[in-house]
């Protein structure tokens, strides 16, 4: 009997914090929208292979943050690039990647997928700078980058 009492004491004693703090919630305040959204990153090297590249992604409008970083569609750049982890904490990202092989890519290829939590309704703007995109030569080649925004679940 003293055991069963000890324990309804102890339950009591962990759930009435809990309770308490809920009711004190005021649940008529709304709740920030918050989505998980996907940016597909492409660039267009014309006819030139592409070996290298480098960007920067960032939002100028909206709250986002990197929450996952995939890889290309081509082989060249099937496993996920270098970022730089200190960007990520200002609400934008620099990716690099490079393959010296010879099977590389031409014309406009996904190079990475960045995936995103979109937190607030404010609908976010993108602004992406291309650094450098070369080929295999090492010689820097005119390229053009481009994003898609994909499907938000």
């Amino acid at each position: 009997m003293k055991k069963t009492t000890a324990i309804i004491l102890t339950s009591v004693c962990l759930i009435v914090p809990v309770v308490a703090q809920q009711s004190g919630r005021d649940d008529l305040s709304p709740q920030p929208r918050v989505r998980f959204a996907p940016v597909h990153i492409y660039l267009d090297s014309g006819d030139r292979s592409l070996a290298a590249y480098q960007f920067e992604l960032s939002a100028t409008a909206g709250q986002i943050e990197i929450v996952g970083v995939e890889a290309g569609e081509h082989k060249a750049f099937a496993e996920p690039p270098y970022y730089d982890p200190a960007a990520l904490t200002q609400d934008r990202i620099i990716i690099a990647a490079f393959n010296t092989g010879q099977n590389l890519p031409k014309g406009r290829t996904r190079i990475v997928t960045i995936h995103l939590l979109i937190k607030g309704d404010v609908e976010p703007q993108y602004k992406l700078k291309l650094a450098v995109a070369g080929d295999a030569d090492g010689k820097e080649i005119p390229a053009k980058i481009t994003f898609e925004k994909g499907e938000e679940k």
